[in-house]
C-alpha cells in the first residue's frame, strides 16, 4: 500500500507548506502575467516567464487569458455600474464572495465583452491549439501529477489548487476589495485596500491603490505597504526578463525657492491629482478638527451619527461628483454652519478644474492655478497657506 503515498512522502506539515507554495506560484502568475502584464500592459515580459506563467495557469486554473483580461478590463471601464461583471455594490457582497466564479463564467460567455476588451492577448499556436481549445485538460493533468507525486494526499492538494483562485481572486478581491478596508485615495469607485501587506494574494490586497493607478506595475504606495508581486517583478527585471512600463507617479518637490508656477507644475499636479487630494485632506485635518470643536462647543454642529473630522477628510479627498447623494445634504448642513469649512471645501473643489476635462488651454489653467495659490496664501488659514507653498514647488 506504499503506492498510496506517491513518489514523494512528506511529514504532515510538509504537505501544507508544499500546498501553500504551489498556490502562491498560481497567485504570482495571476497578478504578474494576467493582471499587470496582460490586462493593463504595466510591464513587458520576456518569452521565458511569459510561457511559464501561461503553462502554470493552464495546469492550475484552466484559465483562458483572453477571458480574464477582457472581464477585468470591462470591470475597470464599467466599475460599480450595472455593467460591471462582479461589483458587490451591485450584486451584494455575499453573491460576489461566494458566487464570484459563476459571475465570471457568465461574463466569459458574453461575446461582445470578448470582442471589445480582448485585444492584444495571446493568439499563437499554443493558445489556439492547447490553452484555449483544451483548457480543461490542464487541471486534469495537474490532478494526475499530484496523484503520482503525493498519492492520496494529492487529491486534497489538487482540490485546494483548484479552489484557490475562485476564492481569492473572484471572491475576496472582487468582493471584499470593493466593500471593506481602508482607502488611500477617493477614486471614482468603491475599491479598498484590504490590508497593507500584499503577500497572501500577491499584492492584490492593495486594490484601492490599483484602481487609482490602473496601469501601474507596482500596487503599493504608502511607505508601510508591501506588494510581494512587485518584488517578484523587480527580481525578474533584474534578470533581464521583464521591463516595467509604468508605475504610479509620486509627488516630487523642487527647491523651496521655486515660486513661479508653470506648465511643468500644472502637469505634475494633474499626474498626481489623487495624491494631491489626499495630501490636501491630510494637511487640513488639524484645521478641520479645531473648527469642528468650535462648532460643537457653540452647539452649531449638525446632529450626525459619524465622526465629522474623519468624514470631512473623506469629503476633502473627493471631487464633488463622487460624493454619494446620501452625504451631500449632510455636507451642505455642515458647511452652512462654518465659513472656514466652507472655504476649505470650496478651495478643494476648485482644484478639480485643473485635472478634469476642460476647454481651457494650458496657459489659462496655469493662470487659474496661480490665482488659486494667491487666494490660498491670503486666506489667513495657516494649513491652507502651507499647502499652497508646497504646491508651488511641485515638478
Amino acid at each position: 500500500m506504499t503506492w498510496l503515498n506517491g513518489l514523494i512522502e512528506l511529514p504532515w506539515w510538509g504537505y501544507i507548506v508544499l500546498t501553500l507554495v504551489l498556490t502562491h506560484i498560481t497567485i504570482a502568475s495571476v497578478t504578474i502575467f494576467l493582471h499587470r502584464h496582460q490586462a493593463h500592459r504595466a510591464l513587458d515580459l520576456h518569452a521565458i516567464p511569459s510561457h511559464f506563467f501561461r503553462f502554470w495557469l493552464w495546469l492550475t486554473t484552466g484559465q483562458i487569458t483572453k477571458e480574464w483580461a477582457s472581464i477585468h478590463r470591462k470591470h475597470h471601464a464599467k466599475c460599480e455600474t450595472d455593467e460591471d461583471p462582479h461589483s458587490p455594490q451591485i450584486y451584494g457582497i455575499k453573491k460576489v464572495l461566494w458566487e464570484g466564479y459563476e459571475l465570471y463564467r457568465a461574463e466569459a460567455a458574453n461575446t461582445e465583452t470578448m470582442q471589445k476588451y480582448g485585444h492584444g492577448t495571446p493568439d499563437d499556436w499554443l493558445e489556439r491549439n492547447l490553452y484555449s481549445k483544451h483548457n480543461t485538460l490542464g487541471p486534469v493533468l495537474m490532478l494526475l501529477i499530484d496523484l503520482c507525486l503525493f498519492g492520496a494526499n494529492g487529491i486534497w492538494i489538487w482540490a485546494i489548487q483548484m479552489i484557490w483562485i475562485p476564492l481569492t481572486a473572484a471572491g475576496i478581491i472582487n468582493g471584499v476589495g470593493h466593500y471593506w478596508g481602508y482607502r488611500n485615495f477617493e477614486c471614482e469607485d468603491a475599491s479598498t485596500n484590504i490590508v497593507p501587506w500584499g503577500i497572501i494574494i500577491g499584492g492584490e490586497e492593495l486594490h484601492n491603490n490599483h484602481h487609482t493607478f490602473g496601469t501601474s506595475a507596482k500596487l503599493s504606495y504608502k511607505w508601510f505597504e508591501f506588494d510581494i508581486g512587485w518584488m517578484y517583478i523587480r527580481i525578474i527585471e533584474t534578470l533581464g526578463m521583464a521591463k516595467v512600463r509604468k508605475i504610479a507617479p509620486k509627488m516630487t518637490l523642487a527647491d523651496a525657492a521655486k515660486r513661479e508656477l508653470d506648465e511643468a507644475s500644472l502637469q505634475a499636479i494633474i499626474a498626481n491629482r489623487y495624491a494631491i487630494a489626499a495630501n490636501y485632506a491630510r494637511t487640513l485635518k488639524g484645521t478641520v478638527g479645531v473648527e469642528v470643536e468650535r462648532m460643537r462647543s457653540n452647539a452649531k454642529l449638525p446632529q450626525i451619527d459619524f465622526d465629522p473630522v474623519r468624514q470631512m477628510k473623506i469629503w476633502l479627498k473627493q471631487d464633488a461628483k463622487d460624493t454619494p447623494v446620501r452625504d451631500q445634504q449632510i455636507l451642505a448642513k455642515v458647511l452652512a454652519e462654518s465659513t472656514v469649512l466652507e472655504q476649505i471645501y470650496q478651495m478643494r473643489q476648485e482644484l478639480t478644474r485643473l485635472w478634469e476635462r476642460s476647454t481651457l488651454s494650458r496657459p489659462e489653467l496655469v493662470k487659474l492655478l496661480q490665482d488659486w495659490c494667491n487666494r490660498a496664501e491670503a486666506s489667513g488659514i495657516a494649513a491652507l497657506q502651507d499647502f499652497s507653498f508646497r504646491l508651488r514647488t511641485m515638478v
